[in-house]
């Protein structure tokens, strides 16, 4: 691991702290898992005293080393999805450990179901291959604490290599699923669907898992326990419900076009009244107005709001500019972009209204993220 300072990162969300990067990826750890490392501890101090007897307050510290040599392996897991991603050119931003594990922040959407596939089955091979090499080193060393301490990351990597195959997402095994129903369907969205519901239906055994202990094996979970499983449960559930909410959204974003919202546009010296700028745009029934130097350069967009919000008797009186945004980087947008580009070129620059212009520069016309949202929401009927 090591630290990179050369350029600073996008701003982190609250309540994590970064430790480091691999590969250029910054690490993260979020503030939840001091509490899950001190919950690592409490429950194997009870193996630690019987693998180490007499060790007091001590065996709490060992439990904490042992959580953070847990997260290491868990954190070679994540390493291996973002170094396929970026394999294949996908950014990624950062690696988060938290609560339950880990999370790679892979940006944007996998091109390909071989794509998918590969960046999603790389994390629980890393994690199968970690804990055979520690069962393979419990063979040659078992005894006391260390033994102890071996034979716990075998079996923990064991667990989180074969638990993250099952077929549902948001699990690694769910995009394995999505990658498959992909490849034969040849519709992404369609994956993402069927992966979801097996996140759900892997939700549901979850929450079930303690019935089937109680009556299939007469066992007593304890609170912890319940605990445990209901927040795994509600963790793919809503992991779940995002990914085909998602999908489904996005579903729509084929038919989001800049070219045709687009609002009919006047051009306008900055100088001008702004009640003449109104007289002219309803004249030719323009939808927008842009203000312009002497030589015709797109200097500020009209907004409509401080127009109506603008007294008639004063309009006289008041520059056009007075009322127009002025056109800053981001805001002109090829009137070409659609689908998933045009969401993030809005994304990128938030703003009420854009420049659309074509390859050539010249103006196109006004697009509003109202009447994006209209058109999306439309789209959805």
């Amino acid at each position: 691991m090591s630290d990179n300072a050369a350029a600073p990162g996008p701003p982190r969300p609250p309540g994590m702290l970064r430790i480091g990067s691999i590969g250029g990826v910054d690490v993260l750890v979020s503030t939840s898992w001091f509490l899950v490392a001190a919950l690592i501890s409490f429950l194997v101090s009870p193996r630690i005293e019987a693998a180490e007897p007499g060790l007091g307050v001590w065996k709490y510290v060992a439990g904490a080393v042992f959580a953070v040599v847990l997260y290491s392996s868990i954190l070679l897991h994540e390493a291996s999805h973002a170094l396929m991603a970026r394999r294949y050119g996908y950014p990624v931003s950062s690696i988060t450990l938290h609560f339950l594990g880990g999370m790679t922040a892979v940006e944007g959407e996998a091109r390909r179901p071989r794509h998918e596939f590969l960046i999603a089955v790389v994390g629980p091979l890393t994690s199968l291959a970690v804990g055979g090499a520690a069962l393979a080193l419990w063979f040659v060393y078992h005894e006391g604490l260390l033994g102890m301490a071996i034979v716990g990351l075998a079996v923990s990597n064991l667990l989180i290599g074969v638990l993250n195959l099952i077929p549902g997402l948001p699990l690694d095994g769910g995009r394995l699923l999505k990658s498959a129903v992909w490849k034969a369907t040849g519709n992404v969205h369609r994956g993402t669907i069927v992966a979801g519901w097996g996140g759900r239906l892997t939700a549901v055994a979850v929450i079930a898992w303690p019935l089937v202990l109680v009556l299939g094996f007469s066992a007593r979970p304890n609170l912890i326990d319940y605990l445990l499983v209901f927040v795994m449960a509600m963790f793919l559930w809503t992991g779940a419900t995002a990914a085909m909410s998602h999908a489904r959204l996005r579903q729509r974003l084929p038919s989001l076009v800049a070219r045709p919202l687009a609002r009919r546009t006047l051009t306008v010296p900055e100088d001008l009244p702004l009640a003449e700028a109104v007289r002219r745009a309803q004249e030719v029934d323009a939808g927008s107005i842009v203000t312009v130097t002497s030589g015709g350069t797109p200097m500020g967009i009209v907004n409509e709001a401080a127009v109506l919000a603008t007294p008639e008797e004063r309009r006289p009186w008041l520059a056009t500019s007075m009322v127009a945004r002025r056109i800053e980087d981001g805001l002109t947008l090829s009137a070409d972009l659609a689908g998933e580009e045009l969401v993030v070129a809005i994304s990128r620059r938030p703003a009420e209204e854009y420049l659309l212009v074509e390859d050539d520069g010249t103006i196109h016309g006004v697009l509003t993220t109202a009447d994006v949202d209209r058109a999306f929401r439309e789209a959805g009927h």
